[in-house]
């Protein structure tokens, strides 16, 4: 089986973030997508950030009406500041039986050089890209790797902060969330302060 990990804060995880891992699974190879809920980094102000497992929670919420979609905490458990090339190996380790991907958008593939052990990451899995109106090129490097996979997914413009700043101004987000994600944030008064 074919995995791909989607990682990010989720905070809080939107209908853009559903549609991208919804068209990864059903327009690519890949058997289903995992949601990798990354916790709050300990050298980094909270800020707006909620708590890891009210994050978790909004995504097992989102994906629970979807077969190819999983929420995963696996990040949660490992020790901090969480690098993708450790998580990949733990997570491969747990699970000898499936194949992990990652999903990552093409504003990251521009800094993925970046990365801790990028090299790592590149020689035991593959990446599939979805594109992002974004600046600059990417590096000569991964335009043409074998194991970097453009997936021609839709582009999505909205973002978490956008959610989290309408709710701020007491703006009508709800049609940016999935319907039982707004409503479990309506009644725990999320992002309000």
């Amino acid at each position: 089986m074919k995995v791909g990990l989607y990682f990010g804060s989720f905070n809080p995880i939107h209908v853009g973030h559903l549609i991208i891992a919804n068209h990864m699974a059903e327009y690519s190879d890949l058997d289903e997508v995992w949601f990798v809920v990354t916790p709050q980094n300990p050298h980094k102000k909270k800020g707006s950030l909620l708590d890891d497992h009210h994050r978790y929670e909004l995504v097992y919420i989102a994906v629970d009406d979807y077969s190819k979609l999983r929420p995963s905490d696996i990040e949660f458990k490992l020790p901090q500041p969480n690098y993708t090339v450790h998580t990949l190996a733990h997570i491969s380790e747990k699970h000898p039986n499936k194949e992990f991907c990652l999903i990552m958008g093409e504003d990251n593939l521009k800094s993925f050089h970046k990365w801790k052990n990028y090299e790592t990451i590149l020689e035991h899995h593959d990446i599939y890209v979805y594109p992002r109106i974004v600046g600059g090129k990417v590096k000569n490097q991964f335009r043409d790797h074998p194991k970097i996979h453009r997936v021609d997914a839709p582009i999505i413009q909205i973002s978490a902060t956008l959610i989290r700043d309408g709710i701020k101004e007491n703006k009508n987000v709800a049609p940016m969330l999935p319907e039982k994600v707004w409503k479990y944030m309506d009644e725990m008064n999320f992002y309000r302060k």
